[in-house]
């Protein structure tokens, strides 16, 4: 008898649930899709590399030389545009417009800060050509600071050949073998260019230099390539005399200043940049065509020319920017120079951020190779410190505070702010004769003269203003003929008199002091 299999039933590990109601609550899942490898696709770019991006390492030493040249700033550029005036000296109510020019705050009243420095400027009541007022307070140069200047524009005629020549390999770096004179004139002081190196050097030397016209304005275009000036400069340090024991190292040398120290990833990279093949800045090259690490190195001894030029080796990294289409420099100009520390110093001391060129100084902070020009700042800054003991003793025999505290507040020129102010072209054409046109009217104009003529009491109080010596082109008259003036003159701008009646008040007001009549006339009509 066949016995029938046990039939066990089998319970799926995924049971079928019955189909939803089509008017069911729940809400309707589409199935989604299987999950397929996404393909790879060739990259058709190369992969970038990631430069380090090292911390700052203070230089004390340079940071007291970047702080030592921010105190000088205003006294520089006052000194600038009082020289650029045949007569040296600017009336203060026309210097008052130039703040922005100055770096100087609204909240800083002008006198105060100009008497700081007594040994470079002084207050002098100079001749006016307007028949209201005889005389006008202006600021002009000291003798000594006359005589300085004077020294140093000798110094330049004698040095022009090598001005010419430093002029010459700046347009070299150039692959357009152009540069703006807007743009030159920002490096100007720095490379010991006179106020006027237009005249003095570019039309001197039409063999070399010629100026131009382009859509950006006037730029100096090299004539003639020299290949003996476009040498890489020599290394200025020699970082191998100091070894105890004259044998071959190693270990790969990075010359680095005393008491710096590189993480192992940066270094490894500074070692990498060392190995690649030399390039010269002043090779032609396509930038487009090298790597990124070449570009870099090219770059570094591009900037490494600049301040091998410069009288201190050094310049504010502001300036280096204007020039980065010019020399071919990244856009991340600052974060290059902070990775290469064995040839560059970033400070940042001061208003604006400074660079040196670190194989140019020694341990303490010295010029190795000191330039002529440094003679001038020298010079400035025992004016400088003379100028200090003089306000010292003034204040032991006059119990007056006229703002001669220390040298430059330091915490509030850390907080000042410098604009593009349209000064750029004052290196190269001065001024001007019209001193009316210098900048624009101050909004605050009328709380300014109450501030100034407080200061102006407190130093004619102390004695600190002088009258010009030299006789003026204008009409002086009388103390007590200005008051009928200014009555008839405030009566005209009334309605209340006409302008010939005016006019004869004046021929009766000038003959009664002067016979100069014609001239008035000629300049009030």
């Amino acid at each position: 008898m066949a016995v029938a299999p046990l039939s066990i039933p089998t319970i799926s590990p995924h049971p079928t649930l019955p189909p939803l109601p089509i008017h069911s609550h729940l809400p309707f899942l589409k199935p989604s899709k299987p999950l397929l490898p996404i393909p790879i696709r060739a990259s058709t770019t190369s992969r970038p590399i990631h430069f380090p991006t090292p911390k700052l390492v203070r230089s004390p030493h340079l940071d007291n030389h970047a702080s030592r040249h921010s105190h000088l700033r205003f006294a520089r550029k006052l000194s600038t545009l009082l020289l650029s005036k045949s007569r040296h000296f600017l009336p203060l109510r026309i210097l008052r417009r130039c703040r922005r020019y100055l770096t100087l705050p609204s909240r800083r009243p002008l006198i105060p800060m100009i008497l700081r420095y007594p040994s470079l400027f002084q207050l002098i009541y100079a001749p006016s050509g307007s028949p209201l007022h005889s005389s006008v307070l202006a600021v002009t140069l000291t003798p000594a600071a006359l005589e300085l200047f004077e020294e140093s524009s000798l110094l330049r005629a004698r040095m022009a050949d090598s001005l010419a020549a430093k002029l010459h390999r700046l347009l070299m770096l150039s692959p357009h073998r152009r540069i703006l004179i807007s743009k030159l004139v920002h490096l100007g002081p720095d490379f010991g260019f006179p106020a006027d190196f237009r005249s003095k050097l570019c039309n001197r030397h039409p063999d070399r230099f010629i100026t131009v016209n382009t859509t950006y304005g006037r730029a100096v275009r090299l004539v003639s390539y020299d290949k003996s000036l476009a040498l890489p400069m020599p290394p200025l340090r020699s970082y191998g005399d100091n070894r105890i024991m004259d044998r071959p190292r190693r270990f790969d040398f990075i010359p680095l200043r005393r008491g710096l120290n590189i993480k192992r990833h940066h270094r490894e990279f500074l070692l990498r940049i060392r190995k690649l093949p030399e390039i010269s800045a002043f090779d032609d090259c396509d930038l487009d065509s090298l790597s990124p690490e070449m570009a870099e190195k090219r770059a570094c001894a591009v900037v490494r020319e600049i301040l091998g030029m410069t009288v201190e080796k050094r310049t504010l990294i502001d300036y280096l920017t204007h020039f980065r289409k010019d020399f071919g420099l990244p856009n991340r100009l600052r974060a290059m120079l902070v990775r290469h520390p064995e040839m560059f110093y970033v400070s940042i001391k001061g208003i604006r951020h400074s660079v040196y060129l670190t194989e140019a100084y020694n341990d303490k902070g010295k010029l190795i190779v000191p330039d002529e020009l440094l003679m001038e700042k020298e010079r400035m800054m025992e004016l400088v410190r003379e100028g200090k003991r003089m306000r010292r003793a003034r204040r032991k025999g006059f119990d007056l505070d006229l703002g001669d505290g220390d040298l430059v507040n330091s915490e509030e020129e850390e907080n000042e702010s410098e604009i593009e102010d349209g000064f750029e072209d004052l290196f190269e054409v001065g001024i001007g004769d019209d001193w009316e046109d210098i900048g624009d009217d101050c909004e605050e104009e009328e709380e300014e003269d109450e501030v100034e003529q407080f200061w102006v009491k407190k130093a004619a109080a102390a004695g600190l203003i002088e009258r010009l010596s030299e006789d003026g082109d204008g009409v002086e008259l009388d103390g007590s003929l200005l008051p009928v003036y200014s009555n008839c003159e405030h009566a005209r701008g009334k309605g209340l008199l006409p302008q010939v009646i005016l006019n004869m008040c004046l021929i009766q007001i000038i003959a009664a002091s002067t016979g100069k009549v014609v001239s008035l006339i000629k300049a009030h009509k």
